[in-house]
């Protein structure tokens, strides 16, 4: 059967996008002047341009990488974040010229007919999609058109540089301009569409090291040898690319935004004018059989200002939810009464709000169940309609945050949250980054299950009566014999320790020093005990 003739394609590359993805990144960005390595499988799988400049290449083990570069800042590999990030690329190419197809985040491919006759060109519209991407903060990107997106890849990849970032491959000359590129081409072409690698090393081991020498080889001896993959990876190399550019279906737009001119300045105000949007939020949403999870809502001040944060729900979002998280959002960021502004991020009325998914779930594991709710449920509606009416911090959950001591690792977090996940505080602030922290002389798990709010004031002593110290050395004075608490003597049948816990000790104001111990009295209760210079404390028990 005959191939088709190739269609003239137009390919933009993003060289190294996986680091222009952590640079745009919103939770985390990275600035990316600085050494960056993005390593895969203990890889590097893309790099900085400082990376670069020290030696570090793609497909360097991860080690080799970090001798040549002393301060490589490395990254492990996220196709959710590069896919997260090259959306609103695609979108933006979209909006100048339809047709756009993913072939991987950081590679898409078009038609380049359509373009061409509307802007004057092909390397005309090549250059005004650069631009257009260049406004959006898009300075690395590389294009190549040419006969069919095989031959369009690799006149963005080898054709083009920083200075000259537009190459095109005249109609027909396809077979020309792939003659001399490397056989391996094929196997690290996204548009091959088969994986080449046992082709590409059979013949270099005949000696084919070209797409020119491998165009020459007679097709039906290479379909008798390869089969079908043969005969396409050949047609490739012969600048017959029959394969078409196939658009993508644009995502329907879930996000709505609605404006308010005049701004308006009462919290309330703003709450009641988005009942209607938040409405058609959720109809969208279930439209397309999703709910959302996760809310974004961005504020926009009459004067630019702006206030951005993620809502989670420990189920998903309707109308009325979106609605509360808008006005809780106000009420913290603009003004604490919610009457109106405050000292927070806005420092005027408000211009604008807009409602965006972050993150949905498929809206059949959200269904009600055949036989009602549950419990659980009903738990849950009561409290979040005690927390509409008292705001965002009005019901509060117990969780388990950082620190030495047991007290302080206990943290309030408002209902609904899953604090987990928390992405609207900082990564530093969150509560599952604060446990990740180091805190020498916490301590480990298994912990208590009753931990005193306020430290139970004891005291151990030796079988002669002295009261046991610890030195600085972290010797203890004598054998433990006995626990006194609340004026009952208990003998301590077993114990364990010390073991030291030093807060702040550069600060001499304010620096801690203590002991931890653990004993079992006679009765079989276990305690957590401290020892700070003569004092004794109770600070929890294990039930």
């Amino acid at each position: 059967m005959a191939l088709q003739s190739p269609v003239r394609s137009l390919v933009m590359w993003f060289p190294d996008w996986p680091v222009t993805a952590l640079a745009r990144d919103g939770s985390a960005p990275l600035d990316p002047g600085r050494a960056i390595a993005v390593v895969e499988r203990n890889l590097v799988v893309a790099c900085s341009a400082a990376a670069r400049a020290e030696g570090v290449r793609r497909d360097q083990r991860r080690r080799d990488a970090q001798a040549r570069c002393s301060g490589l800042t490395v990254v492990a590999a996220d196709a959710v974040r590069d896919q997260r990030a090259f959306a609103p690329i695609v979108s933006l190419i979209e909006e100048r010229a339809p047709g756009v197809q993913l072939v991987r985040p950081g590679l898409c491919a078009l038609r380049a007919r359509g373009p061409a006759r509307y802007y004057g060109g092909e390397a005309e519209a090549a250059r005004m999609l650069i631009e257009v991407l260049r406004g959006a903060g898009i300075d690395e990107v590389r294009v190549g058109v040419a006969d069919g997106p095989f031959t369009a890849e690799q006149a963005a990849k080898g054709g083009t540089s920083a200075g000259d970032p537009v190459f095109v491959v005249p109609a027909g000359g396809a077979a020309g301009f792939l003659a001399p590129l490397s056989v391996a081409t094929l196997q690290a072409s996204s548009s091959a569409g088969w994986d080449a690698g046992d082709l590409v090393g059979l013949l270099a081991r005949l000696g084919v090291q070209t797409l020119g020498g491998f165009a020459v080889m007679d097709p039906d001896r290479v379909r008798e040898r390869f089969g079908e993959r043969g005969i396409r990876l050949h047609a490739l190399a012969a600048g017959q690319d029959s394969q078409p550019v196939q658009p993508r279906t644009p995502p329907p737009e879930l996000q709505r935004e609605i404006a308010f001119e005049p701004p308006l300045e009462i919290a309330d105000q703003v709450a009641f004018a988005m009942r209607l949007t938040a409405d058609d939020f959720i109809t969208g949403l279930g439209a397309v059989d999703l709910v959302c999870t996760e809310l974004r809502v961005e504020l926009v001040g009459d004067r630019g200002e702006r206030s951005d944060r993620v809502w989670l729900h420990p189920g998903s979002f309707d109308a009325a939810a979106v609605v509360d998280r808008v006005r809780w959002q106000l009420a913290e960021d603009v003004g604490a009464d919610g009457a109106g502004l405050g000292d927070g991020g806005l420092r005027s009325g408000v211009a604008l709000v807009r409602i965006s998914p972050e993150s949905v779930d498929a809206a059949s594991h959200h269904a009600p169940a055949i036989f009602g709710g549950g419990p659980e449920e009903r738990v849950h509606h009561a409290l979040s309609r005690v927390q509409a009416m008292l705001g965002h911090r009005g019901v509060l959950t117990p969780a388990i945050g950082g620190g030495r001591w047991l007290a302080e690792r206990q943290v309030l977090v408002p209902w609904g949250d899953r604090h987990e996940r928390d992405r609207h505080a900082k990564s530093a602030d969150s509560l599952a980054a604060q446990r990740a922290r180091p805190w020498p002389g916490s301590l480990p798990d298994p912990l208590p299950t009753t931990v005193f709010a306020e430290p139970v004031p004891v005291d151990v002593r030796a079988l002669g009566g002295e009261l046991i110290d610890v030195d600085e050395r972290g010797s203890v004075s004598a054998v433990p014999a006995f626990l006194n608490e609340n004026g009952r003597r208990r003998a301590i049948e077993a114990w364990a320790g010390p073991w030291p816990v030093v807060e702040r000790g550069w600060d001499a104001a304010r620096t801690r020093r203590a002991h931890r111990f653990q004993v079992v009295d006679a009765d079989g209760g276990a305690w957590l005990l401290v020892c700070e210079g003569d004092t004794w404390t109770a600070e929890a028990t294990y039930d």
